[in-house]
């Protein structure tokens, strides 16, 4: 259950990032993170009024208040890093983000066996080959580095604060609510400081109607992967589960792939090799 709930993850927030980045050509990031995440919210909402999850109100929520805190941050600082370097540098670097909730797992007592070990190692190494690491041409910018490495902080750190903010179905969906509301509450406070000194917040025209619905799907793919990376993580080790969740880079090079027709480097390929091998490993382990 452990690997099927992870690996769901790893589809559904690279099939994100990919629309994500899509979106990210025509509008400005923080637009798009904060229009896609109050989709996500007014949906959950229904839902949470539905299930009656509001008895589920407890102090496991500040866990979620704090994950929709750093969610933004991490999401920002990532799309400015690809803005700012190169893809093949940016997103290997943006996977070390799985070393925060093995290092949690590990902090709680897991000890994951001989033959989770080598499946971690190997398809960490994976997905980093699956990124397509540039390994020469120009130096790049420190800012780039910095802010790469800050995405990855927070990435993992919403990886460790979502696994320990609910314990039941219910509770989740309240605490994925929480967590959508919070992160538009403070994309909404950063977009309007933007405006205020004159950054872009819509694109040339206006948001177009027609892109609403790519909008409310990386919302909800978003929350999605956040809600079934919370059970894989509450059925099974913490160190499993982060490392199929951080398969996503494969899923969203493959999207490119499918829908953009972008040619893969053998690095990339070679990649999603391993990071393959690695998942059979985990899962049999």
């Amino acid at each position: 259950m452990t690997a099927f709930f992870a690996l769901a993850t790893s589809l559904l927030w690279g099939l994100a990032d990919f629309g994500g980045g899509l979106l990210t050509r025509r509008n400005p990031a923080l637009t798009v993170v904060v229009v896609s995440q109050s989709i996500a919210a007014l949906v959950l909402g229904v839902i949470v009024a539905a299930t009656g999850a509001w008895g589920e109100a407890g102090p496991r929520l500040w866990f979620a208040v704090a994950a929709g805190l750093v969610g933004p941050v991490a999401m920002l600082s990532f799309y400015k890093a690809l803005a700012l370097g190169p893809m093949g540098v940016v997103s290997p670097l943006a996977t070390l983000s799985v070393a925060v909730p093995i290092g949690v797992g590990l902090v709680l007592g897991e000890r994951p066996g001989l033959l989770q070990v080598a499946g971690i190692a190997v398809a960490v190494g994976g997905v980093v080959l699956a990124g397509g690491p540039q390994l020469g041409g120009a130096a790049v910018q420190r800012r780039t580095i910095g802010l790469t490495l800050v995405a990855a902080l927070g990435f993992g750190t919403v990886f460790a604060l979502i696994a320990e903010a609910s314990t039941t179905v219910p509770g989740l969906f309240l605490a994925l609510f929480v967590q959508r509301v919070t992160n538009v509450a403070a994309g909404g406070a950063a977009l309007y400081a933007s405006a205020r000194r004159g950054g872009e917040v819509l694109p040339p025209g206006g948001l177009r109607w027609a892109a609403v619905p790519a909008f409310a799907f990386v919302g909800l793919a978003d929350v999605a992967a956040n809600g079934t990376y919370a059970v894989a993580a509450q059925h099974g080790p913490v160190t499993v589960a982060a490392v199929l969740a951080s398969l996503y880079p494969v899923v969203t090079a493959l999207a490119a792939r499918g829908f953009l027709s972008e040619r893969l480097r053998a690095v990339q390929a070679a990649g999603a090799g391993l990071a393959l091998l690695g998942t059979l490993l985990l899962a049999t382990g």
